[in-house]
């Protein structure tokens, strides 16, 4: 081999070596960050897979996603099963809730350093000692009163069940009736206790928020939702949608996500 040749080989060896790291690497420039682990939480008369299509866009874009069972039992227990599970996640988490899910995440993400956002859709966002029926009954509008539910006794409790006849009206009247007689019939029942439990020092006053207003709510009146993103200084976005709104709008709802985590 001619020296010409050998100083070339030598040469093209160098410029795949850059302090020891290949030179497409070393282009690179620091890896990444993590994408945050989203959690979402469903609230009373739901569960997890109501967040179905959030999830599979998420997933799409990247994002690691756990949408774990709400007990539906008390604020204060409730709360406790979430802090459980955010303390196995290790790295940065986006808390995503609906309706009473909102009253689980802000107990549960207060002084955890790992928690990096909050979301709101169609959720509550109580402040220290308030409770979900008075937020619910804060402004008119909401049709969730105690004629629309069937109580259902338990040891020395009881659940409530929103009535199938007016399920579709109440909770998500802008689906198909085939797909809300089907969630009425498999609706998880919350403890009735939980809509006087008081709530404890909200975390969104110190981690950053967002909201989406779901105008045409019939369970949570729009107008208590503006008032509840307003004062937790959430950034807020509004769509044309009935309480379940993250199963009518899931390309929206997922964008509110993304945009905060």
């Amino acid at each position: 081999m001619t020296p010409t040749r050998r100083t070339l080989l030598a040469g093209s060896a160098a410029a795949v070596t850059l302090a020891g790291l290949p030179a497409a690497a070393a282009q690179a420039g620091p890896p990444r960050p993590k994408k945050p682990t989203i959690v979402l939480v469903h609230g009373a008369f739901a569960d997890a897979s109501g967040w179905t299509d959030v999830a599979r866009i998420l997933h799409r874009d990247g994002y690691p996603v756990l949408a774990p069972a709400n007990p539906l039992r008390s604020v204060a227990g409730d709360s406790d099963y979430l802090r459980s599970i955010l303390a196995t996640l290790s790295g940065p988490v986006v808390l995503v809730a609906h309706s009473y899910g909102g009253v689980v995440i802000t107990n549960a993400a207060t002084g955890n350093p790992n928690v990096k956002a909050l979301v709101y859709v169609a959720a509550f966002a109580p402040d220290q000692g308030e409770t979900v029926e008075g937020l619910q009954t804060k402004y008119p509008g909401t049709k969730l009163g105690e004629a629309a539910l069937d109580i259902r006794p338990y040891g020395t409790s009881a659940d409530g069940y929103v009535k199938a006849e007016v399920f579709r009206d109440i909770f998500a009247a802008d689906l198909p009736r085939a797909t809300t007689d089907f969630m009425a019939a498999s609706q998880r029942p919350g403890d009735v206790h939980t809509l006087r439990e008081p709530s404890g020092a909200p975390a969104w006053r110190s981690i950053p928020s967002a909201y989406l207003v779901a105008r045409n709510d019939n369970l949570i009146p729009a107008a208590a939702q503006r008032f509840m993103a307003r004062r937790a200084r959430s950034r807020s976005t509004e769509v044309g949608a009935a309480h379940a709104a993250m199963i009518s709008q899931p390309r929206i709802t997922a964008e509110v996500i993304k945009e905060i985590a």
